[in-house]
């Protein structure tokens, strides 16, 4: 599922630890449950739950105004 498609329903404090954070390697359990309950993709592992192109809407198109 593509990221603008969960993005507004993501909790407020994944959403900053995923700007400050960006093209992390691994998650907090507290993201990847906070990217999995707002309709996100739900990992297999810590690791590779968001694709390049998740990382760069992040960086690029997310509002810090949420």
């Amino acid at each position: 599922m593509e990221i603008f498609m969960w993005w507004l329903d993501l909790d407020l404090a994944s959403k900053e630890w995923l700007r400050e954070n960006l093209r992390a390697t691994e998650l907090p359990l507290p993201v990847l449950q906070g990217i999995a309950e707002a309709g996100g993709p739900r990992p297999d592992a810590v690791s590779g739950v968001l694709t390049d192109a998740d990382w760069d809407f992040i960086e690029t198109q997310s509002e810090f105004v949420d």
